[in-house]
């Protein structure tokens, strides 16, 4: 087993990390998840992967251009650099199109690492779904190099029942190039959504966001830095997070602008819903900008649900409960509405829909 050398929370960028629900979720013992590996798949005939403790599993699996590959990513990042091993690496070469990818990871416990690798040539596309179950830490890091005109769409969901995910992802952004990457958090493990995403190239496009649903003395936490290096880039972090019980989730953006980099758009969105008073939701929106010609904006705002909605639904005849998750679900909507696949997002909506019902 790893000797785990954790950041501490002393670290501004750490001060909101649950590194005691990762340590004990690294020394869990195995146990059966329970879970089938057929559930985990959506519909579709792409590309499917199943990693189980960070093994690759080829009888669930039918890669296609995925390549199964050991390797060590170079990172400084103290939770990626663990990730070195047994990973997938998609690489497409000019103009091509593969869609429709799956990678399903599922946990019995104790700690696995899975480095991701993605490479876009000139004007390739890319879509896919990335989806974590069962129990344990899974710790991953995706390194993801978009060249011009490339494109990939990329949906991930937090669906562990405990223990912890950990996720890492570096980005260069070529001109004109696009990468979308939207997160779901309804498990009832602590996580860490970690991004750092450069726009190195004139016309780029960034998007990180998602919702973050947690419950109990649950803790999940989602830090994105965006850094703009050329002309005309433009960048989007819409997250949303709700927080029952006594648990925390927890929200840092950060907008990087260079020198030179003018006619930069850089929004950040941060929202945050208590659905009990015990609850915590933490915000933190940054900007540093060293250009003078940029459209950047950032709103943070955390509340309870609107008392007049809830009585106006509940005058049309809807229970409280009802009328609850109805005000919930169009909350967590808003980010989950950037999912560009209509099939992919009716999933990500119905396992949100899954934890309302449970939290409410």
């Amino acid at each position: 087993m790893t000797i785990l050398e954790l950041p501490s929370p002393r670290l501004e960028e750490w001060r909101w990390a649950d590194m005691a629900t990762l340590k004990a979720a690294a020394d869990a013992e195995p146990r059966d998840a329970g879970i089938r590996p057929a559930d985990l798949f959506l519909d579709g005939d792409g590309p499917r992967l199943l990693f189980v403790d960070g093994v690759f599993e080829p009888a669930h699996s039918r890669p296609g251009p995925v390549k199964v590959a050991r390797w060590a990513p170079e990172t400084v990042h103290p939770l990626g650099g663990m990730a070195e091993g047994e990973g997938w690496v998609l690489s497409l070469e000019a103009e091509a199109a593969v869609t429709g990818i799956q990678i399903v990871h599922l946990g019995s416990g104790g700690e696995s690492h899975v480095p991701a690798r993605i490479a876009l040539g000139e004007d390739a596309v890319a879509t896919m779904v990335e989806t974590y179950a069962g129990t344990g830490w899974a710790n991953r890091f995706a390194r993801f190099d978009l060249a011009r005109g490339a494109r990939l769409m990329r949906s991930v969901r937090l669906l562990q029942a405990d223990g912890f995910v950990s996720l890492r992802d570096e980005a260069v952004i070529g001109e004109a190039a696009s990468l979308v990457s939207i997160f779901l958090g309804a498990g009832g493990m602590g996580s860490r959504i970690d991004g750092a995403l450069t726009l190195t190239g004139k016309g780029a496009f960034a998007e990180m966001g998602g919702a973050l649903l947690t419950s109990g003395t649950q803790k999940q936490e989602a830090a994105v830095a965006v850094r703009h290096e050329a002309i005309e880039g433009t960048s989007r972090q819409l997250w949303r997070a709700v927080a029952a019980n006594r648990s925390v989730a927890s929200l840092a953006a950060r907008v990087e602008v260079a020198r030179g980099a003018q006619q930069t758009d850089g929004e950040q969105s941060l929202r945050g819903l208590l659905l009990e008073r015990a609850a915590t939701v933490n915000l933190k929106p940054e900007l540093e900008i060293f250009a003078d010609d940029v459209k950047c904006a950032h709103g943070a705002t955390v509340g309870e649900l609107d008392a007049r909605a809830l009585f106006y639904l509940q005058s049309r005849g809807i229970d409280e409960a009802r009328a609850k998750a109805l005000l919930t679900h169009a909350f967590v909507a808003d980010a989950l509405g950037r999912i560009g696949d209509d099939a992919v997002r009716a999933a990500f909506e119905a396992d949100a829909a899954r934890w309302l019902e449970a939290a409410l």
